[in-house]
């Protein structure tokens, strides 16, 4: 596949979330995947392999589903970072980093992924500005569902 192709298909993504919880607090959540659908609106499913394997399916306003096997890399809880790799309709990583921030916590979301569904990549040039809107709105939807699980307490 030429250079020019690929680059269609990648996607690099990194939102930060400032949240009102210690730090641990949020790791404890975001470390236990299987509880993302409870709180975050796009994440429609998880399905546990084992301790450090499952599946996701993800949808946010487009009228696509995501469907992943998610793979941890890195769960180290003294530096805050949760790292999985995904294969799938997407194919890449992901990884959180969770540390101190103003009043409470600064959890940085940041994902390199290709796009593997054949839909999505059908339709990447025309469609990739729809596609990064999409991401953000998950973000910030994910951003109040967990903003709100955590102040439940």
């Amino acid at each position: 596949m030429p250079d020019w192709s690929r680059g269609l298909h990648r996607y690099r993504f990194r939102s930060v979330w400032l949240l009102n919880a210690p730090p641990a607090v949020v790791y404890a959540v975001l470390e236990r995947a299987e509880t993302y659908p409870r709180w975050w609106p796009q994440v429609r499913e998880v399905a546990l392999f084992d301790a450090t394997s499952g599946t996701a399916r993800f949808r946010s306003l487009l009228p696509y589903d995501l469907r992943v096997v998610v793979s941890e890399r890195v769960r180290d809880p003294g530096a805050g970072v949760l790292e999985m790799g995904m294969r799938g309709d997407l194919a890449g990583w992901a990884r959180w980093t969770v540390v101190p921030g103003a009043g409470g916590t600064r959890a940085v979301f940041e994902q390199d992924v290709e796009v593997c569904k054949p839909l999505l990549r059908r339709f990447a040039l025309l469609g990739r500005p729809l596609f990064v809107a999409n991401h953000a709105l998950m973000m910030r939807a994910g951003r109040r569902g967990l903003a709100a699980w955590l102040a439940r307490g």
